[in-house]
């Protein structure tokens, strides 16, 4: 049985962009061992000065969009105009065994093959949205790595696409062909937090369909006010299994990063993701420190018994929670 690797060999491995030895970094990280909490901290904090340049891409979409192919398509064509491309994709997870369900390296085999790519497939572990906790730090080693393409890929369900959002320079949302339907089954949240709408699947006898539609989204884009005085977020069409235009949806993700660079909002919006970040880091280790405290199990029940009997609103069990934890 070897031995894992020492923090140094992680550091220098990632460095000189070794995808094995990136794995086992993003491995370490996302670890909720006591053991390697402090190995993560000593691998990001070696690692941080090296990252923050790529380009982070977000994709979003309901099951069937196509997304791994869309992503397979779009990081090949990537490859070949000179770009290394990361993919995190983030999969369901088992509620039974908390093993992931989907296999991306099987599905995005020929770019999982390439060795200017790196495809991790990482269970939800339950996070809210299926994007899991340390999906942020993984991003901040692969640009370490030397990726300056990095893909965020969603599930498409619940909450993922503002969480995706808050943490991608560009947040495109995948569509499928049928104008009508399709425009009926918009959130609202999803186009206020799209930059860009790709219509995929614009083949075939779909091909009117998908036209129509990118009509009708771009129609509704202009009713919302949009997130940047900046942008206007665009209604493109697609096919990946064609490979047609998808190279029009990589000059859009340029245009984007054109528009907001220049005027410094690239930077201002990173900055306010990592803040959101630091509160969302405090928010769960003051609920992890409270959980840790000797008394506080006890004390829970009888808060919970409060408020399921009608004894205490749960504002003030909360309050008199805090009070008992604090005394």
């Amino acid at each position: 049985m070897s031995r894992a690797p020492s923090v140094e060999a992680l550091i220098e491995g990632v460095l000189a962009g070794d995808r094995a030895l990136l794995a086992q970094a993003i491995t370490r990280v996302e670890s909720t061992r006591p053991q390697h909490r402090a190995d993560a901290r000593a691998l990001l904090t070696a690692l941080l000065p090296h990252a923050g340049e790529a380009q982070r891409v977000g994709i979003s979409g309901v099951p069937g969009v196509g997304k791994s192919t869309f992503i397979e398509a779009f990081g090949l064509q990537r490859l070949a105009d000179g770009h290394r491309v990361a993919v995190l994709a983030v999969d369901p997870t088992s509620e039974r065994t908390g093993g992931s369900i989907l296999g991306d390296k099987t599905r995005m085999a020929q770019l999982a093959a390439d060795p200017r790519a790196f495809i991790r497939p990482s269970p939800s572990s339950g996070s809210l949205g299926g994007v899991g906790r340390r999906t942020r730090e993984a991003i901040l080693l692969c640009e370490a790595a030397g990726f300056d393409l990095v893909i965020v890929e969603t599930v498409g369900v619940g909450q993922s696409e503002t969480l995706v959002a808050q943490m991608v320079d560009v947040f495109v949302v995948l569509m499928l062909p049928g104008a009508g339907d399709e425009l009926q089954g918009i959130k609202r949240g999803i186009m206020e937090v799209a930059d860009l709408i790709a219509v995929n699947k614009a083949d075939g006898d779909r091909v009117h369909a998908a036209a129509l539609a990118r009509r009708q989204i771009q129609s509704a884009l202009h009713t919302l006010s949009p997130a940047s005085p900046h942008w206007s977020p665009q209604a493109l069409t697609c096919s990946a299994v064609e490979g047609t235009g998808l190279d029009e949806v990589w000059r859009a993700i340029l245009a984007h990063r054109a528009a907001l660079e220049p005027v410094g909002e690239r930077a201002a919006r990173r900055a306010q993701q990592q803040l959101d970040w630091f509160e969302q880091l405090v928010d769960e280790g003051l609920r992890y420190w409270a959980r840790a405290q000797p008394r506080f199990e006890a004390q829970y029940r009888e808060a919970r018994q409060a408020v399921a009997s009608g004894q205490l609103t749960p504002g003030l069990a909360v309050d008199s929670l805090l009070e008992a934890l604090l005394d």
